[in-house]
């Protein structure tokens, strides 16, 4: 299973643009050539600013574990569906409403 993974990158006030280049060329050269990397740019003046670059990769066998693990199965989503049925014939009056009606 792929899955989309973000890694920040601080960059400084005053580094160079050499620099800057020859880290982006680094990381791009480690990644898979399937990986589709994006990069953003995010932050403000205030709290500083940083690249965001987010690319996919498999999941490891621990993620992979813990995503089937969380991942509802599709009997639960019947159940929630068959709740909100349920739920949705109860009938609700909001304190305005009991209000106006007193």
């Amino acid at each position: 299973m792929r899955t989309r993974v973000k890694d920040f990158i601080e960059i400084s006030d005053h580094t160079s643009l050499d620099r800057l280049i020859n880290t982006l060329v680094s990381i791009r050269d480690s990644l898979p050539p399937e990986a589709e990397p994006e990069l953003k740019l995010r932050g403000d003046d205030v709290f500083g600013r940083r690249l965001s670059i987010s690319y996919s990769r498999e999941l490891t066998d621990r993620e992979a574990e813990l995503e089937a693990k969380y991942r509802q199965p599709s009997q639960d989503a019947a159940e929630i569906k068959r709740l909100t049925k349920e739920l949705d014939k109860v009938e609700f009056k909001s304190a305005a409403s009991k209000r106006r009606a007193a």
